[in-house]
């Protein structure tokens, strides 16, 4: 007859962690362990050395300093030494945490960048089943939609902006959007249904050291608050409340994956942006639900609620010619027939300029791509010309005039822009080729007549690369 006498707490987590790994991960993979120092990462990389061999994947660790507690630095050594001890690689990095109306959430921010930066299928993390509850009770505590309170996943892919993955790498950056995160490594949480104190049973029957950070007791912090204060009453009355929690999170999970199949359903993502035809056919909610979909998928945060509305209800507006919404670091523009999200600080200076001294290709980080001068005869700019003055490279300030038709008149840049339907935020980041005070090129517009290479003279034919891929001749 089986014994019916429960495990000691923590004995089996190693094989609940190893069926985790083995539903996710693959021979040959590597996996980076975030290492903080604390009970849960220092168990967390525990087992994970102890599963690599048999399991077959290559195991580091990153420890992410944020300078901020003035234990860091002695944290940063414990790491340091206990993967000396067990021949576990690892890396420190330092981080500067901006000042925000949230420690918590900066420090959080600045760590996730530094997670994501590091090579390796896998970022390993730490979390536990009294983190979820936690972050769930939080997250609707601050009124947070089904999204927010689907919490955290075991397993988290980071492919921000795959539905537009086919344009994003040639179009993102030179259409005024952010960049995507197609290629981050995948966040995996083989601890997530595991309780804390299973997790601290673990430790203290393999006598492993950790550090404790004194600011996990600091109630001003939120977590710290529901941790401490709140959550030991609810214990008393719901003793499973972690277990509830959790599983109200994937039911929030679960709502939420419908309402983003709802959105692709209900609005197509072009190579450029969303369809007002199409959104203004929606219910007042489905068409949020899109937009609210349009700037998830390029990690963009959320508007708040009024916000939100306010751009939904531009949108439905027929006669609606100028939409301009802030959302953040981004806005969300009207251009032609489509919604467009924009990157505020993709316009660069008014008074920049860099100079050409005859290389074949000139690299210009702040508009975003390279300028490609190639020498040949008859066609393309004249050399001779371009020598009667200094040659730079600019942007438009207003009032410039072009004409590359000899049988046509010379005609303003803004009406030559317009006709050819270049959004009015990628009009300014352009880089003009001045000869002088004389405007010789413009991308995708051509070569001013007065400059245009003829019969066997010496030339250069000009072309421009946007970093993204998109270039204009």
């Amino acid at each position: 007859m089986a014994s019916s006498r429960k495990s000691p707490p923590g004995k089996d987590l190693p094989a609940r962690v190893s069926a985790v790994i083995s539903q996710h991960v693959r021979r040959g993979d590597r996996l980076v362990a975030g290492l903080s120092g604390g009970v849960d990462s220092v168990v967390l990389v525990d087992v994970l050395r102890r599963l690599s061999d048999k399991a077959g994947f290559q195991l580091a660790a990153v420890h992410v300093n944020h300078q901020i507690n003035p234990a860091a630095a002695r944290w940063a050594r414990f790491c340091r030494a206990y993967c000396k001890q067990h021949h576990v690689a690892l890396r420190v990095v330092k981080v500067v945490v901006p000042p925000g109306a949230s420690l918590e959430a900066s420090a959080r921010t600045v760590r996730y960048r530094a997670l994501a930066a590091v090579p390796a299928e896998f970022i390993v993390l730490a979390h536990n089943l009294d983190d979820q509850a936690e972050t769930v009770l939080l997250q609707l505590l601050r009124g947070a939609g089904v999204k927010g309170a689907s919490a955290m996943p075991v397993l988290r892919i980071e492919d921000r902006g795959s539905r537009i993955e086919e344009h994003a790498t040639s179009t993102a950056k030179r259409n005024g959007y952010p960049r995507s995160s197609i290629l981050n490594p995948a966040i995996l949480r083989p601890l997530l249904e595991i309780p804390r104190h299973e997790i601290e049973a673990y430790a203290r029957r393999r006598k492993l050291a950790w550090v404790d950070d004194d600011s996990n007791a600091d109630v001003a912090f939120d977590r710290n608050f529901v941790r401490h204060r709140v959550l030991p009453i609810v214990a008393e009355r719901f003793p499973a409340y972690r277990k509830t929690l959790a599983r109200a999170s994937r039911n929030f999970a679960e709502a939420a994956q419908l309402l983003d199949d709802l959105a692709l359903a209900d609005a197509q993502v072009t190579a450029t942006g969303l369809k007002l035809v199409e959104l203004r056919q929606l219910s007042v909610l489905r068409a949020k639900n899109v937009v609210r979909n349009y700037l998830a998928s390029f990690g963009v945060m959320m508007p708040s609620a009024s916000r939100l509305a306010e751009c939904v209800r531009q949108v439905r507006q027929a006669r609606a010619v100028r939409i301009v919404i802030d959302v953040g670091d981004y806005e969300l523009r009207r251009y032609g027939g489509e919604l467009r999200l924009v990157d505020k600080a993709a316009s660069p200076a008014r008074d920049f300029s860099c100079g050409w001294a005859g290389e074949s290709r000139l690299r210009i980080p702040e508009l975003g791509g390279t300028l490609s001068m190639i020498r040949c005869r008859g066609s393309g700019i004249s050399l001779m010309k371009l020598a009667a003055a200094a040659v730079t490279v600019r942007v438009r300030q207003g009032g410039e005039r072009l004409c590359v038709h000899a049988q046509r008149p010379r005609r303003s840049l803004k009406n030559l822009l317009q006709e050819a339907r270049v959004p009015p935020w990628l009009r300014d980041g352009l880089p003009l080729l001045f000869c002088g005070e004389a405007l010789v090129y413009v991308p995708g517009m051509g070569i001013d007549t007065a400059f245009q290479a003829h019969g066997n003279e010496r030339s250069v034919v000009p072309s421009w690369h946007a970093d993204a891929g998109l270039s204009a001749g």
